[in-house]
C-alpha cells in the first residue's frame, strides 16, 4: 500500500515508517517545514498551511494516510492553546479536505489520544463509548480533530478511522516527556554532570503504558482493518504509577538518586488515573508483543544508560 505518514520524523513516526517498510509498504514521509533538507525524499510542509497540504496531497495521492503530525505535549499545551488548536484541530481539517479532493478513496487513520477521556474512575478502564472529559488544550484539540474526522466520514464518505493511543514508550522519545526526562537526568548523574537529585512532576498518577512497537503495529492494523467511522483504544489495559516506572528505571540503570518533586513540572490540571480497555482492538487480532521493561531498557540505552 502507498501510505502517507504525517509527522514521520517524530517519535512514533520513525518507528511506524520502519515497520511499514519492513511490511512491504511504500512510505511517503511528511515532515514539518523545519525538517527541510533532513530527508530529500520527504514531503516538507506546515500542516497549518491549507494550500501546502493540498499541494502535498495532490503530489502524493496515497492509498492510505496515517496522520501523526501534532503538537504533542500535554503539559506545554496549557501555555499555547492557540498554536495547539491550529496544529491539531485545523491541521487535521486541512488534511481531511486535501484527502477528500485528491485521495478520496484512501483509508485515513487519525491519531487522537487517551487524554480525551480525562480522569477515568479508579479501578475502571475507559471504553470507546464513554463520554469524553478533556482537561487540557491538547486533549480538547484532539476531540475537535476526531469530530472533524467523523463528519468527513458521514458527510463525504471518507474512510476515516480514529485511534486513541494511551502512553507509549521506547527509543527516541523527546525529553519533554516524563520517562525520557528521567533517563536524561539519570545519564547526567551517572556522568557526574549533575547532583544526585532527580526532579519530577506528580509520581502518583496511574497510567496505561505500552511499548511504541506495539502501538505502531496497531496503527498499521487499524489502517487496513479498522472500520471507517469507528474509534479504537490502543493500550495495555493495565495501570501502574509513574513512581513505579521511575523505580524500575533506577534499578535497570544502577544509579542512586534522591527524588524531588519540582513544582515547574506539575500540570495545571492533573489526571490521577488513566487506563483504557483494548478489547475492541484485540477483536481485530492485535496483541501486545513487547513489555514496558523492554521499552525502558531502550529509553535508557544499550548499556543501561
Amino acid at each position: 500500500m502507498r501510505i502517507l505518514v504525517t509527522g514521520a520524523d517524530g517519535f512514533a513516526g520513525r518507528h511506524l515508517c520502519a515497520l511499514l517498510r519492513a511490511a512491504g509498504d511504500e512510505v511517503l514521509e511528511a515532515h514539518g517545514p523545519r525538517a527541510e533538507g533532513v530527508n530529500s525524499h520527504a514531503l516538507n510542509f506546515d500542516i497549518t498551511d491549507e494550500a501546502a497540504v493540498r499541494a502535498a496531497m495532490e503530489r502524493a495521492r496515497p492509498e492510505g494516510i496515517i496522520h501523526l503530525a501534532a503538537f504533542s505535549s500535554v503539559a506545554r499545551s496549557h501555555g499555547n492553546p492557540t498554536r495547539v488548536f491550529a496544529v491539531n484541530a485545523m491541521g487535521t481539517v486541512n488534511l481531511l479536505t486535501a484527502a477528500r479532493e485528491s485521495a478520496s478513496e484512501a483509508r485515513v487513520l487519525l491519531i487522537s489520544s487517551g487524554e480525551v477521556y480525562g480522569p477515568v474512575h479508579e479501578g475502571a478502564r475507559a471504553t470507546e463509548e464513554q463520554p469524553l472529559a478533556a482537561l487540557s488544550p491538547f486533549a480538547t484539540s484532539k476531540m475537535a480533530a476526531e469530530t472533524a474526522g467523523r463528519q468527513f466520514h458521514r458527510s463525504y464518505g471518507l474512510r476515516v478511522v480514529v485511534a486513541r493511543p494511551f502512553n507509549h514508550l521506547g527509543e527516541g522519545q523527546d525529553a519533554i516527556f516524563a520517562v525520557p526526562s528521567f533517563a536524561a537526568q539519570l545519564r547526567a548523574i551517572q556522568k557526574s554532570k549533575g547532583e544526585p537529585v532527580l526532579r519530577t512532576g506528580n509520581l502518583d498518577s496511574i497510567r496505561d503504558f505500552s511499548h511504541v512497537g506495539d502501538v505502531v503495529a496497531a496503527y498499521r492494523l487499524l489502517l487496513t482493518a479498522g472500520e471507517p467511522g469507528q474509534t479504537y483504544n490502543i493500550c495495555s489495559g493495565e495501570g501502574r504509577t509513574i513512581r513505579s516506572v521511575l523505580e524500575e528505571m533506577l534499578v535497570l540503570s544502577g544509579v542512586s538518586a534522591r527524588i524531588e518533586q519540582d513544582p515547574a513540572r506539575m500540570r495545571p490540571s492533573e489526571i490521577p488515573y488513566s487506563v483504557g480497555t483494548p478489547d475492541k482492538l484485540r477483536a481485530l487480532g492485535w496483541e501486545p508483543k513487547r513489555t514496558v521493561t523492554e521499552a525502558l531498557r531502550e529509553v535508557l540505552g544499550p548499556t543501561g544508560l
